[in-house]
């Protein structure tokens, strides 16, 4: 069965809005190996349309002048591209085709494809909160800034039932950011005071 990982720039305070009005004085090579990092062994993207409109209007571009990051152009241009959207959509992007039907049975659908490759997520929030509920995200690679954006959306909305999480693992850049990998994982169960109590320090 395949996997889908997602990634995703967020600050302190949980916002994952517009990044880049805020990240890239972060931007340095241990945080570009850990962006390339997270589409290893991946053969397909899965994006929300805004996404997906924001990576088509500059990497085929980027691609085509040749500069230092023309390479990491062509891998996205070389992956199966699939977009989610409910209205009819044309593609200029090679290799882009648009999800059909539910979501959660269209992706469902996805992971069960032959093979055991990798779909990878980048941006798409909405996306990845529905699956992230559906339980269909087996990796969320969040890549957390040292700063409080104050507005904007945030990854996880109020209401609903909690998703635990298990950290898989955690590396810190010269930048203060931090980027923290996470799995779906079972609830941690019922505890209070009288159970944490134990664990203080006894004078």
């Amino acid at each position: 069965m395949k996997k889908i990982r997602a990634g995703l720039f967020i600050s302190l305070d949980g916002v994952v809005e517009a990044p880049d009005q805020w990240h890239f004085p972060y931007f340095n090579d241990e945080m570009g190996a850990a962006v390339g990092s997270q589409l290893d062994g991946a053969d397909t993207l899965l994006l929300g349309r805004r996404t997906y409109d924001s990576f088509a209007g500059a990497w085929p571009d980027r691609e085509t002048a040749g500069d230092e990051d023309a390479g990491f152009a062509k891998t996205l241009g070389d992956l199966r591209k699939i977009v989610v959207s409910h209205q009819p959509l044309q593609f200029t992007w090679r290799n882009s085709e648009q999800l059909r039907g539910d979501l959660v049975e269209a992706v469902t659908a996805l992971k069960h494809e032959p093979g055991d490759g990798l779909i990878g997520m980048s941006g798409s929030v909405s996306i990845v909160r529905q699956l992230l509920s559906a339980g269909l995200l087996d990796e969320l690679h969040l890549l957390v800034h040292p700063i409080a954006v104050r507005s904007g959306m945030r990854l996880f909305e109020e209401g609903g039932p909690s998703i635990p999480l298990r950290l898989l693992t955690s590396q810190t850049f010269s930048t203060g950011v931090l980027n923290l990998v996470y799995a779906p994982t079972t609830p941690a169960g019922d505890a209070g005071y009288e159970e944490a109590r134990t664990h203080l320090p006894q004078t």
